[in-house]
């Protein structure tokens, strides 16, 4: 019922082959047999593009469709091995499947992922994706929704006066942006779930028609439903900065605020040098060990590898293994530059601070005696009168 649909991108050659990767042969294979060598775009397959770990991948390719009985399965796969679907011009292969609860009413997609890297090796992912496409299961769930709504016509309502108000100026105030993230993510969430409706929609209307013998692919559904997901994400974001506001009467958060804005132009110099060199370092792990740590496979998780590094939670070990020169070299250099120099720096500008606040009452000291001493003339001056 959930048949399983493999994609073959070879080198993006758009040709349509025989089995064997041949341009004619003598022998008569299956029609499962031969459509697997048939290029496919993805406006075929309703397919759209991955993003794996090492690479992006489009929806065309050569596909496999899983059909029929095991031993058919087993002995078509024997075949395809034979006849080397699989070969060194294949960049990777996506195993696509759509599973469906029916209890809880709980969509699946899963999907497998084979990289075959330029530097010889395979890497493999995997990626499960649940959603629910019934998001109101309760009363209380729509009033908590509709509650909420009202409460952002309000706002924006509020937000549309101040402008008019205070024009430019409302856009030199900083929780005037708060408060336009929230208006912006929360309207875009509205248009993005009335998108995910009428794909769920779509997607009954073809199981109904089909009766679930054609392959549903989710992939759509569910990037919608992590675009979904993301604005929830911002929307608490920005509330939760937003009860800083609310907040604003204790003395404690006023206090801490005020020490954010007299140390902020050190904060930004810090952040700028801070952030130069740790790119830098950021480019370097990810290049030196892009295909022999999982943790610098891509950007972004190196700069998460590397502050795992400040914070001392990194096993070394895996540098070690990965190169063993470079691996201890480099995580020496990161330590020394980033742990030792720029954290150091930032505690020395501190003092330096305190000692300037220190230095102020000497310089003025002369002064203070002078009135004091004229203070004292005055005294003596009006009790002899």
């Amino acid at each position: 019922m959930f048949p399983n649909v493999i994609y073959l991108d070879g080198d993006h050659s758009k040709y349509f082959y025989k089995p064997g990767w041949k341009n004619s042969i003598i022998q008569n294979y299956s029609s499962s047999i031969s459509q697997s060598f048939q290029y496919s775009t993805s406006e075929d397959l309703d397919t759209y593009s991955y993003i794996g770990e090492y690479g992006t991948y489009s929806g065309n390719g050569y596909v496999y469709e899983f059909r029929g009985r095991l031993v058919d399965l087993q002995s078509n796969l024997s075949l395809l091995h034979q006849l080397e679907w699989i070969n060194s011009q294949t960049r990777a292969i996506i195993i696509q499947l759509t599973l469906y609860n029916p209890n809880v009413q709980l969509f699946t997609s899963v999907t497998f992922l084979a990289e075959f890297l330029s530097s010889t090796g395979i890497f493999t992912s995997a990626r499960f994706e649940p959603m629910n496409f019934y998001t109101f299961t309760s009363v209380n769930q729509f009033v908590s929704i509709i509650i909420y709504m009202i409460i952002i016509i309000y706002f924006m309502w509020i937000e549309i006066r101040s402008v008019f108000k205070l024009k430019w100026k409302y856009f030199h105030q900083f929780w005037s942006y708060i408060e336009i993230g929230i208006i912006i993510c929360s309207w875009t969430s509205v248009s993005i779930y009335i998108w995910r409706y009428n794909e769920s929609k779509r997607i009954g209307k073809l199981f109904n028609e089909t009766n679930g013998y054609v392959y549903i692919n989710l992939q759509l559904a569910s990037y919608v439903n992590d675009i979904l997901i993301y604005l929830y994400g911002f929307c608490s974001f920005f509330g939760t900065i937003k009860l800083i506001k609310l907040f604003r009467f204790s003395q404690r958060l006023c206090l801490f605020i005020e020490t954010l804005k007299y140390c902020g132009k050190e904060l930004l110099v810090f952040f700028m040098m801070f952030s130069i060199i740790f790119f830098s370092f950021v480019c370097l792990f990810y290049l030196l060990f892009i295909s022999k740590l999982e943790s610098c496979s891509t950007l972004l998780k190196t700069i998460q590898m590397l502050f795992q590094m400040i914070l001392m939670k990194f096993a070394a070990h895996e540098l070690v293994e990965a190169g063993g020169f470079l691996g201890p070299f480099s995580f020496s250099l990161f330590i020394i530059f980033i742990v030792f120099i720029c954290i150091r720096w930032e505690k020395s500008m501190k003092e330096e601070q305190t000692d300037l606040e220190y230095v102020d009452p000497i310089e003025h000291f002369p002064e203070k005696i002078d009135q004091l001493l004229n203070g004292f003339n005055r005294l003596y001056t009006n009790q002899n009168n």
